[in-house]
């Protein structure tokens, strides 16, 4: 399955994210960190999570909430485990309210094997955490991961994982575990029956319920972009956002970023349809059930890997990995409005497409951040914020 460092500058002369500087964030993370992710506490903060080498050789799943313009001492979520350390297999930390917490995370046990499977741990202060549980039935030695979380609306908790029950050559499905406040499997779905199985899943919330957005396969290889939204309760048909008609007898690991604000919602994704490598965004404004035609973000050679947020108008910054610099890939940045309008491209970060990760943009309350890879010994994950 599947970096000498700027900083972002969004122009102040686009609408969305008109911050006029950015200063660079020193966070928690210890030496080695990677796998960085965002999300927000119930009073706006930002929560960053990441996994870290520890004492011994193992590895530790840790997160820090920035508050009040510093971090809060970092907390282990789960220790000792056999995380998967790949760009795609991002894990995640949401705190659902001040008395219930959530984490996931992908592990490989055995590296010699393809077989991933998928955990949850609970926790109801953030401090302690639960003995983390598999959140799928299946046991197979198969690849079970590529997971978002997601909490609806009515308070129900899903975990979207897939699965490649007959390996790499089979078919992927796209999956939905649905958990309770203590991390055990309520109910388990299969929401959609030949996927790209090797491409991250991606979840937001919307005014109406939940929007997925992944990579669909097709009989004759098509991967192109699909949503799924589910809303009172029930699931849409899966819908293509744009027929970019991608062929591919491959798996890219390369999938879309999907972020929404009330019933705006919008789409990022890379596609090498044509022979083009490109990535696009696309936007809705009635909760992902249609979208307008699609805006090409990047300029040059794209590698992918994008990462999407929106302030509360519904315009995008959006970030991606691009060719070019000495190290061969560079972390790009724009801002695109919601009716489409591109702002300046700028260079966020150099350096190996694999150091780099996949760079995460994130919005809240108390600002936006950026969060990526680094792979100088010693190194760290990298944070700014756009002030």
């Amino acid at each position: 399955m599947r970096k000498a460092c700027l900083l972002l500058i969004l122009s102040a002369a686009v609408p969305a994210f008109p911050q006029t500087k950015a200063e660079a964030v020193q966070n928690p993370s210890a030496p080695g960190s990677l796998q960085a992710n965002w999300s927000a506490t119930p009073d706006g903060s930002p929560l960053m999570s990441w996994v870290e080498p520890s004492k011994g050789g193992s590895l530790s799943l840790r997160y820090a909430v920035f508050r009040g313009g510093k971090w809060s001492d970092p907390q282990t979520v789960a220790a000792n485990r056999h995380f998967f350390r790949h760009p795609a297999e991002v894990p995640e930390v949401i705190e659902i309210s001040d008395k219930q917490w959530m984490a996931h995370w992908v592990e490989m046990p055995n590296e010699s094997s393809e077989a991933e499977f998928v955990y949850v741990s609970s926790s109801t202060d953030g401090m302690h955490w639960s003995m983390p549980l598999m959140a799928h039935k299946d046991k197979g030695q198969v690849e079970h991961g590529l997971a978002s979380m997601a909490v609806s609306p009515n308070g129900e908790i899903s975990v979207f994982w897939l699965h490649t029950p007959e390996g790499e050559d089979g078919p992927g499905y796209l999956m939905r575990t649905v958990v309770d406040a203590n991390g055990k499997e309520i109910k388990e779905e299969r929401l959609d029956d030949d996927v790209c199985n090797c491409c991250p899943t991606a979840v937001a919330k919307t005014s109406k319920g939940l929007v997925v957005a992944y990579r669909d396969h097709s009989p004759d290889d098509i991967r192109d972009i699909a949503v799924i939204r589910l809303e009172n309760g029930k699931w849409s048909p899966s819908k293509i956002i744009h027929a970019d008609n991608w062929k591919l007898n491959a798996c890219p690991t390369n999938a879309a970023a999907v972020a929404a604000r009330g019933d705006k919602v919008a789409v990022a994704w890379y596609t090498g349809a044509q022979n083009t490598p490109k990535v696009q965004v696309a936007f809705s404004t009635d909760g992902g059930a249609t979208f307008g035609k699609p805006t090409v973000v990047s300029t040059g050679h794209a590698f992918g890997y994008t990462s999407l947020a929106l302030d509360d108008q519904g315009n995008a910054a959006i970030s991606w990995l691009e060719q070019g610099g000495a190290a061969g890939a560079r972390v790009l940045g724009r801002t695109v409005s919601i009716a489409g309008a591109a702002g300046p491209v700028i260079q966020v970060a150099e350096g190996g497409r694999m150091a780099l990760g996949y760079p995460r943009l994130f919005r809240s309350a108390a600002g936006a951040f950026i969060a990526w890879g680094n792979a100088r010994p010693g190194a760290k994950i990298e944070t700014a914020r756009l002030n």
